[in-house]
Parts: structure tokens; sequence; C-alpha cells
């Protein structure tokens, strides 16, 4: 009885502490001419948002400004949720070459390329996205990245990460195909798995060292020099190993599928996203939409590659002209029947800041620049399970926003010009 005692006093006093520095906490009045609602879809004009420490107090077309707040006025601008990207590789960056990338890659020690990794998580979230899932880096690049943000040590924005992609023996998970005498052949631990059994411990594996998602490859790869792009790299079997295993562990499934075949086995599965998306049919698409399987659909990444696929070697270069040719229709058809998409670049194929390049090139196949809003904000909060806390402008949501000039809907390219952009109530961008 007295240890119940003692444990509701603590659990009171807690309760006025938290209170305590709530009130204590700094408070910033956000005002523009429009304000996004993520939850409808439409415009709030003018838009006030009251951020209190952390979390935003309240938000509207009008309110009264707390005592001692700051006030940023920001004018004819609009206010956003913090953008979300499903799909980036944030430890890495493609150039123009891509034999200078692929020894520069072999070349660079991991604590090395962790200062470019730092260097891109900034220009993420100066571009305004807040919180991003990074599918798939080698030497635990993500991991370390994640923890360092988590930590306050760099500046980056919220990051759910997968470590090693899982897939087969020469699929796109697979190294490149170096002498064996020279490179050892990876395993399980670096999510290369042949069978059931191994599959299971690829997931594991990657659960073991902070995975917050599961990412594996159903399909060939676009940037790999061993599998056609189209055709399935695992059994049915493989691929329902993967997914029970990672769902067992409560962690949410995302499957790289350019092919149509591996789209349905995928699916078959119970996958949680499609990546790409290149050659799905209308039949899996609306699969995907009974289902509620999110398309990410990565189409600036399509566009990217498409544009410098002469740069390529040879067998890359044909995959990149057939996924290119084929994405921006795909997208057009998934619209139509109303598959749910999630917000997602494959950033690191393009260079990292410039992500909101999506919301244009969904806008002008098939989606309204509401739905494109959508889509990176509300949309990918969910598919990442995080839509408690971020997403949209709520009272008692993370303080995540980002002001871009003008009105959003009629000008869909502003969202590449961020004004101010603010993560957890700490102004990143803007506000003087």
């Amino acid at each position: 009885m007295k240890a119940s005692r003692i444990a509701q006093a603590a659990t009171l006093l807690a309760a006025f502490s938290m209170c305590a520095h709530a009130e204590d906490a700094p408070v910033t009045v956000l005002r523009a001419a429009h304000l996004f609602d993520a939850v409808s879809g439409k415009l709030v004009s003018p838009g006030v948002l009251v951020v209190r420490g952390k979390k935003i107090e309240s938000v509207g077309a009008s309110g009264p400004v707390p005592p001692g707040a700051r006030v940023i006025e920001l004018g004819d601008a609009t206010l956003m949720p913090g953008f979300i990207d499903a799909h980036v590789h944030l430890s890495g960056q493609m150039s123009d070459n891509f034999y200078k990338d692929f020894y520069i890659g072999e070349l660079r020690f991991p604590a090395e390329q962790a200062h470019y990794a730092a260097r891109n998580a900034r220009a993420t979230l100066e571009a305004g996205f807040t919180s991003v899932r990074d599918v798939g880096s080698g030497d635990y690049q993500s991991l370390g990245l994640r923890n360092a943000i988590n930590a306050g040590v760099i500046p980056g924005p919220r990051m759910l990460i997968a470590n090693y992609a899982i897939g087969a023996t020469a699929g796109h998970a697979d190294q490149a195909p170096y002498p064996p005498e020279h490179v050892a052949p990876a395993g399980p631990i670096q999510g290369v798995c042949n069978g059931a059994d191994q599959c299971r411990a690829a997931v594991r594996y990657q659960i073991k060292y902070g995975a917050d998602v599961i990412k594996f490859m159903p399909s060939g790869g676009v940037l790999s020099l061993t599998d056609p792009v189209d055709v399935p790299e695992l059994t049915q079997e493989e691929m329902n190993a993967i997914v029970s295993e990672a769902h067992a562990w409560k962690r949410k499934v995302a499957a790289h599928c350019h092919g149509d075949k591996a789209a349905k086995m995928a699916i078959a599965a119970g996958v949680d996203s499609i990546e790409h998306g290149s050659f799905l049919e209308d039949d899996t698409l609306q699969e995907m939409r009974k289902k509620h399987v999110f398309l990410v659909a990565t189409l600036f990444a399509g566009y990217w590659v498409g544009q410098r696929a002469d740069s390529f070697p040879p067998v890359i270069a044909d995959k990149a002209r057939a996924a290119a040719a084929q994405m921006m229709g795909m997208f057009q058809r998934a619209a139509r029947i109303g598959v749910p998409v999630a917000f997602g670049t494959d950033a690191g194929v393009e260079p990292h800041g410039q992500n909101a390049k999506e919301f244009q090139l969904m806008a002008s196949n098939g989606f309204s620049p509401a739905q494109s809003l959508l889509a990176g904000t509300a949309g990918a909060a969910e598919l990442l399970g995080i839509q408690e806390s971020t997403g949209t402008l709520q009272a008692g949501k993370l303080a995540d926003v980002v002001a871009v000039p003008g009105d959003v809907l009629a000008h869909i390219e502003a969202t590449a010009k961020p004004l101010l952009v603010m993560k957890e109530g700490v102004l990143v961008v803007g506000g003087g």
C-alpha cells in the first residue's frame, strides 16, 4: 500500500514538473497568408500557428498572441506540415560519372563517408524535409546518422532506417560482381539470403542492429550490373519469410519492385509498400488499392536516370531507359485507380536537397497539387507509422513546419524554396 502511494506521488510530481516545463517553454507564433490543412487538403486563409516548446499549441485562421511570444510574420506565404520523404539514401550521392562513383565508393572509409552523410542530412532538413525513411545503406551509415541526429550532435531530419536491404545472391541488394578471391561474398548479416531460413536471419540481423523498417528486393534494380530490372529475384517462400518475420517484430516492410510479377508476389506476402513500381499493371494497382498497400513511386529518380542514361554502362543504361519510359504512365494510372501514395524520391540517386521536385512530378502526372502535398505529409506519415506525432498541423503534435512563398496550391513549385523550416519547434531556416 505504501509503495503504491509513493508511486502515485511520483507520477503526480512528474506530471506537475512536465506542466511547469511546458509553461516555461518558449512560444513562437507563425503568421502567413495561407495554411495548408493536411487533414482536409484545403487552404485556410489566413493561417496562424502557435508553437510552445516542441509542440503545436493551436492552429487556425486567427487567435490571440500569448504574452511574451515571438511573432514571425511571413506575409504572402503558406504554412504546411514538415515534408516527409519515404525513400532516401542519405549515406551517399551519385554524381554524373558512374565509374568514378564506383571506385570512390570502394576507396572511402566508412568514417570518411559519414561526413558526407551528415552533409546530406543537413541539406535534406534545410529543404523542408523534417522526417525521412532511409531504405538501405552499407556499413551502418544510416544507423550512425540517425543516432547522431537523435542525440543532437548534428542537424538532420527525423530518420527511420532499414540498415542493409535484403535480397538474393546476384540481386539488387547484393554487392557488385567482384572476383570472390578479392572480396568475400555477402551473407545474411549484409542482407544477402538464399532460402526462407536465411531470409528470416537477414531480417533478424537488421533488427538486431537497430532497423526501424525492413527493405527487401523482390525484383531487379536499375543501377546494378547483374540483374534484369523486371524479374522476380526471390521465391514466394522467401518473400513470405521476410514479411512475416518483420511483421512479427512489429516492423513495416518496403518492397523494391520495378517488375509487375515480383510486385504481385510481394503483395501476396503482405508488404506495406511497393517502391518504384515502374512496370506495374492495372490489376496489380487495383490489388494495392484493395489491400491499402502504398505506392512510393520515386518519379524524380526515374526522371533523373532517364536523363542521364547515356553516361551509364550499357546494361544499366538499357534498364534506366526502360524504367524511365514506363514510370510516369504507371503513376498516372495509379492516380486514376486511387492507389494510396506516399511521397518518396530515392534521393542519393539524384542530389539531396532537391527532394521537392517530386511534388511537381506528381502534380504533372495525374495528381492535383493538394494530393501531391498530402502524399508528402499525412500520407507519408501514415506509411511510416508516425502519424500520431507529425504529418499534419494539429494541436499536440510536434512542431514540424515548413513555409513557402505564395499560395502553394497555385504554385506547387514553391515547395522547392522554403522560407522557413522548423523541426520540433527549433528554427532551421528563416525566422531572422
